[in-house]
């Protein structure tokens, strides 16, 4: 558990995919919480860790199966605000003494409409304004009857029950799920609740930065780390961090492994050697990553390469630091998310990734991860808080395993600097256009075909290349951006002029999970 002299608020994690957005926007409330799963909450635990309110996420279960997660009973017996989210609420009503139902016509998934039922309680305040409120419901139970001391302030066609309360006992409960953006109205929910338990919103960035700090010298004590440091924005916010904790123990090495966009290399060098003065490993390792890659065209099958040979390579420094004990990544919350549940909550794992779980146990080296609990834009506030550059900052992210998952099919030399020139091409057009700021992450994808053209007066067999761009607020979600014809006729002309080995480029408009936002 944290040690912190803020206001706590504790998040009971029951196993939802959003719970994390529950913190994110308390955060936004400057409001300081943990996140812990329901089977470490004992009433010990809560009566140790003493937040001033509590709040119970959504899951993926059904409190009508024997064995499904619960609370304490005595949580509900200490006095505390208490907020229930979706499953959050079925499990108040259950222990409360309310009915939930499963089973035909109970489900209720995306968008919904709630009404007011009675005269509006303070946790309410600037809803309904202009009539029913647009919420998003993601359930398959719903609850039946309320348990004694709750009344109905809301409700939806499949949620009779949709926003309850119990005021004297200062319990609110509600079906849908405030924390995401398809609720518009729901970050007043949030900052209607911390009010009603007296949160003063004294958690900053700036605190963030302190705890880390803190943090980092408690785990790391006197032992050396090794960073690495990838150039993108996370691995670069986490190496700053890590070196205003510890200085001279940190040592980043920066793996050139032959698959980084252009000029890269040498921006990263001279950014943390020159700028920051820290130690640091330029590791050309280009021609063992490229061998190995050869002739290889599964993207999984290429994403485990590179893997290993990252392990390997930090293996080979790590030896030769003395002391190293500690591995420092740029994880954040959204590579968590995807890969294993948040501080071991029972969430669906959906796929694996690059910088979570790829430590084996022969390297001896403990992980230390600054930026787990965080979202991409909290990333940066953080990383201006420790002033880096605002060029620097808002950097588009960039995978680990860099332009291979950018080359589909094959990987080979050539195809990687047609792409690297494309690629350049086209961030200079939205630098030009002034688009930069307002896209999450743009890029060129090579496609492995060819295609038949005519250039001049002459014949051209060259590939062909598709250009994506995103947009997203936390991550989590990414839809494509709106780039006008005369935008994507204008920078196809200069990709197919300009770069040798193209001639034909399309956009990529399908809207995509993050985890599918890149073209492996």
């Amino acid at each position: 558990m944290s040690q912190t002299s803020h206001d706590r608020l504790l998040i009971i994690d029951f196993g939802s995919q959003v719970t994390q957005l529950i913190a994110r926007r308390l955060r936004e409330l400057n409001v300081y919480c943990e996140i812990h799963p329901y089977q470490k909450v004992t009433a010990d635990f809560v009566r140790e860790m003493a937040p001033k309110a509590v709040i119970f996420s959504g899951g993926p279960d059904s409190v009508t199966r024997d064995g499904s997660p619960r609370v304490p009973q005595e949580v509900f017996e200490m006095g505390l605000p208490i907020l229930g989210i979706c499953y959050g609420q079925q499990v108040m009503m259950h222990q409360l003494g309310g009915k939930v139902e499963s089973g035909h016509g109970t489900a209720e998934f995306g968008r919904a409409y709630v009404t007011p039922t009675k005269e509006q309680l303070g946790i309410l305040g600037g809803w309904f304004a202009d009539g029913d409120e647009q919420v998003w419901m993601s359930h398959g139970d719903h609850v039946s009857e309320i348990a004694p001391g709750f009344e109905v302030y809301g409700t939806s066609p499949n949620a009779p029950y949709a926003i309850t309360a119990d005021i004297a006992r200062n319990f609110y409960a509600v079906q849908f799920h405030p924390e995401v953006h398809h609720t518009p109205n729901g970050a007043k929910l949030y900052e209607n609740f911390v009010k009603l338990a007296g949160f003063s919103g004294d958690w900053t960035m700036g605190a963030y930065r302190e705890q880390m700090v803190e943090a980092i010298r408690e785990q790391v004590g006197d032992k050396q780390v090794i960073c690495g440091l990838s150039g993108g924005v996370d691995s670069s916010v986490a190496a700053v961090l890590i070196h205003e904790a510890i200085g001279d123990q940190l040592t980043c090495v920066f793996v050139d492994h032959g698959l980084l966009r252009k000029g890269e290399a040498e921006e990263v060098v001279t950014m943390f050697r020159d700028n920051y003065n820290m130690a640091l490993i330029h590791a050309d390792e280009q021609d063992l990553f490229l061998g190995e890659l050869e002739g290889q065209s599964d993207p999984e099958t290429k994403r485990k390469i590179i893997g290993k040979l990252f392990i390997d390579v930090f293996q080979k420094h790590a030896d030769s630091i003395e002391g190293a004990e500690f591995l420092a990544q740029g994880t954040l919350y959204p590579d968590v998310i995807e890969s294993v549940s948040f501080s071991g909550g029972p969430s669906v794992t959906i796929k694996s990734h690059h910088n979570v779980g790829g430590l084996p146990e022969k390297m001896g080296l403990k992980l230390v991860e600054p930026l787990r609990e965080l979202f991409k834009d909290e990333v940066r506030a953080l990383g201006r808080e420790l002033g880096l550059p605002a060029s620097f900052i808002g950097r588009h992210p960039f995978p680990g395993p860099g332009l291979a998952i950018r080359c589909p099919g094959e990987i080979t030399r050539e195809k990687l600097d047609i792409l690297r020139e494309a690629d350049a091409v086209f961030i200079d057009q939205i630098r030009k256009h002034g688009l930069y700021d307002d896209i999450w992450q743009a890029f060129v994808a090579i496609l492995p075909v060819r295609t038949v053209g005519v250039m001049g007066d002459g014949r051209t067999y060259d590939f062909a290349c598709a250009l994506r761009a995103v947009t997203s607020v936390d991550g989590m979600t990414a839809d494509y951006y709106p780039f006008s014809h005369e935008f994507l006729g204008e920078t196809a002309t200069r990709i197919i002029n300009e770069v040798k080995g193209i001639n034909r480029c399309t956009y990529d408009i399908t809207s995509k999970p993050p985890g599918t936002i890149e073209w492996e």
